[in-house]
């Protein structure tokens, strides 16, 4: 049995709730392959019920549910693919769990004071720079990014005490990106700085900055070619909050 009933658990479920359950139940075997929108449409309901209804039991959301199915199974590759499912949701979750939301107010509320936002990355977090920018240019921000090295060591001598610098950076120790922190301190600018070192220099050289997670285990260990999930959970939470109150 997937999921353990006792009396407790029972009387805590509604009746479709419990329906379910025993749905889950009798297809144990089938667990691992199915999504939470399967279920959903097998048993008549929604994949929020079904969801509920596995946290009710003391399961923490269908995902889990699944990676439990799979170690049960006897496919090695569906063993497999829940591994590699379930780091991507610890990654979130850490993620999350990093996030101040007093952290993100603060961040948010310098960059509303700022006249302009110059934005930096190198490498593959070039792409969530480059969004980040781009989606804060169609919420009327003056936002420009940049990627080029020389031209960031260059534009960051000349900000004024009223522009932010924000950087995104996986490690938060490429060169010319600490160099240009430091460029734009010395002129009084404001310094965001989201990484996922958290030995990383940028720190001490950033007014706020958010520290995300990053999974030790890289699938490609040949390149730098790491996940940027958790650089773009942070720049999507802050893109979706300032577009709510904007």
């Amino acid at each position: 049995m997937l999921i353990e009933l006792n009396k407790n658990k029972i009387e805590n479920l509604t009746k479709t709730e419990l329906e379910i359950v025993k749905y889950i139940n009798n297809n144990e075997d089938r667990m691992s392959e199915m999504s939470i929108v399967d279920i959903a449409f097998d048993t008549f309901s929604s994949p929020s019920t079904v969801s509920r209804a596995v946290r009710k039991c003391g399961i923490n959301g269908f995902n889990e549910l699944r990676y439990l199915s799979s170690k049960q199974a006897d496919k090695q590759e569906i063993s497999n693919m829940a591994d590699v499912m379930n780091k991507s949701l610890v990654e979130a979750q850490r993620v999350i769990d990093r996030i101040s939301v007093a952290s993100v107010l603060e961040i948010i509320e310098g960059i509303n004071q700022s006249s302009r936002i110059t934005v930096i990355a190198r490498g593959l977090t070039e792409y969530v720079g480059e969004e980040f920018s781009l989606k804060l240019q169609l919420l009327g921000y003056n936002s420009v990014f940049i990627r080029d090295p020389n031209i960031m060591r260059l534009k960051s001598r000349q900000l004024s005490e009223d522009e932010t610098l924000l950087i995104f950076s996986l490690n938060g120790k490429t060169a010319e990106l600490v160099e240009s922190a430091e460029n734009a301190s010395v002129c009084g600018a404001q310094v965001i700085t989201f990484c996922c070192g958290e030995n990383s220099p940028l720190l001490e050289l950033s007014d706020h900055s958010i520290v995300g997670y990053r999974d030790a285990n890289d699938s490609i260990k040949e390149y730098e070619v790491a996940s940027r999930v958790s650089l773009q959970m942070i720049a999507r939470i802050l893109i979706d909050y300032i577009a709510l109150y904007d």
